[in-house]
């Protein structure tokens, strides 16, 4: 069964996860733009980043057969640094329409501040503008007002909701999102915070699959990148039927992506090409090792 990871921040893993992802069936990700963990000091450490996630982690993933996606954008914490907003802003339409760019994410409230307010819409209108999908990032603190007030800006946008993944749920949030929006409801399975794979497994239980989408977000904290397969695999243990188990990990978020005009499903539905004899930039994933050539994946 193939597997989609729609929101995992590769940039902060290994090339030991891309192969322990690809042999738990993870076919395709989505790396959303994402805090660095400090402060950025510089435009020109975000144009950088940006860069790297659109080329690099791109092309880091095909070497281990893994199609790799990407949003871009200010995300709702750097929104709150002047020196830094609108010259992040202003990369977006540079890179809006690159080769694996499907949308702009993470954006959303952190703080709940009036300048995250401000980018976020501006970033919808954006959105709007280039008939791409939004990731949304919820806070980690005052949750469900945060995502009552997100879904309020989301409708003053008029952007379609089906575009849009309010992510991170929760018990709490979840049945906000899905009675008071057309939005898609994100799960952020983490290994003690966010979600976990049990209380998954019973919120699908108690509100089905539908809207549903499942991630790992995987960043430089601790995570862990198999929870996409890992969450499939407990779900198929506690007697979900295969065609649930399919929509949950591939058919939902592959619906999603498809509400993007820049995501073509056809690239998707064949094996990722491996050649290791490949170089980026006259850089490999490679210290030495054979390299490995069309691999076809089985599924």
């Amino acid at each position: 069964m193939r597997l989609f990871d729609p929101h995992i921040h590769m940039n902060a893993r290994t090339t030991d996860d891309y192969e322990r992802m690809a042999s738990e069936g993870i076919w395709a990700v989505c790396e959303p733009a994402f805090w660095s963990g400090q402060p950025r000091t510089s435009v020109g450490t975000y144009d950088d980043y940006l860069k790297t996630i659109i080329g690099w982690e791109r092309f880091r993933a095909s070497q281990f057969g893994i199609h790799h996606f990407c949003t871009i954008s200010l995300n709702p914490r750097e929104a709150n640094n002047p020196d830094l907003a609108d010259g992040v802003i202003d990369l977006i339409p540079r890179y809006i329409h690159k080769e694996g760019v499907v949308g702009i994410g993470e954006i959303g409230l952190d703080d709940r501040t009036p300048e995250e307010e401000k980018y976020f819409a501006i970033q919808l209108e954006m959105a709007k503008k280039y008939q791409v999908i939004v990731i949304i990032h919820t806070p980690h603190r005052s949750k469900k007002e945060g995502t009552e007030r997100i879904i309020s800006i989301v409708k003053e946008s008029g952007i379609p909701e089906e575009s849009v993944v309010i992510d991170h749920n929760t018990e709490e949030t979840l049945p906000i999102v899905l009675q008071n929006s057309h939005c898609w409801a994100g799960h952020t399975i983490y290994p003690k915070t966010k979600m976990s794979k049990q209380r998954m497994v019973h919120l699908v239980q108690k509100y089905g699959a539908e809207r549903i989408i499942i991630n790992s977000s995987a960043d430089w904290g601790i995570s862990d990148p198999l929870n996409v397969a890992k969450t499939c695999q407990l779900m198929k243990e506690q007697g979900f039927s295969e065609a649930t188990l399919e929509k949950l990990f591939w058919q939902n978020p592959m619906d999603f992506f498809q509400k993007s005009s820049h995501f073509n499903p056809d690239e998707i539905q064949q094996p990722c090409s491996i050649d290791q004899n490949k170089s980026w930039q006259g850089n490999t994933v490679l210290r030495g090792q054979e390299p490995v050539v069309q691999v076809e994946k089985n599924y």
